[in-house]
């Protein structure tokens, strides 16, 4: 197993730990504290679907050429496998395990199988990933489109970026206050996003 890989196993491992030991109502209350953040994400996907998805099969997955998707991993965020475990079945995040603790040799994502990615709600990083190739040639035909995905990067900005109180901020706290760390808790751990909550009066 690479670093990368124990890394992201420890993390999933300890939110699955986490999940499963709460009751049917604190389980209920992650979810409903991100019912606006599902429904950005379902906007997003929807954009993407409609924009870019015949665009970056053809271009950049069927050729490996992704720049994303062809490294050994992805960045995530410790909230990502939160949300990523409140909506995956225990089948999706035991391939997720299955995956980590296998040799990981290959050309591209360790998350990325034969069918496309193994995530059930893809990191944020993974989902607002679109190359400068891609924007130009969907952008040049549908200058609408553009004005769609400005839009929808403020948005992403008001889940993570933690200039005010922020989900991926609130998620990690809970966790941390259950007793868990780990290197992904970049709100809390991270000298620049410490600084941007300091400056906001949040850290």
């Amino acid at each position: 197993m690479s670093d990368y890989q124990t890394e992201q196993l420890e993390s999933l491992r300890m939110v699955r730990r986490h999940l499963v030991g709460l009751s049917r109502k604190d389980r209920c209350g992650l979810i409903q504290g991100a019912e606006e953040y599902m429904a950005f994400r379902n906007e997003t996907d929807a954009f993407q679907s409609e924009y870019f998805a015949e665009v970056c099969t053809a271009s950049c997955y069927r050729n490996r050429l992704s720049a994303c998707c062809s490294r050994d991993g992805i960045i995530s965020f410790f909230a990502d496998h939160v949300l990523n475990a409140l909506v995956a079945a225990n089948d999706e995040l035991d391939r997720l395990e299955y995956v980590l603790t296998a040799p990981h040799t290959g050309y591209k994502c360790v998350y990325l199988s034969e069918e496309g990615c193994l995530w059930r709600l893809k990191p944020i990083v993974c989902e607002m990933f679109i190359c400068d190739r891609a924007r130009k040639q969907v952008f040049d035909k549908y200058p609408a489109a553009e004005i769609i995905w400005n839009d929808l990067k403020k948005k992403e900005k008001q889940f993570k970026w933690p200039d005010r109180p922020v989900l991926f901020d609130d998620l990690e706290t809970i966790f941390i206050t259950a007793g868990y760390r780990s290197s992904l808790m970049y709100l809390h751990t991270s000298p620049g996003l410490l600084r941007v909550k300091a400056k906001a009066g949040l850290a």
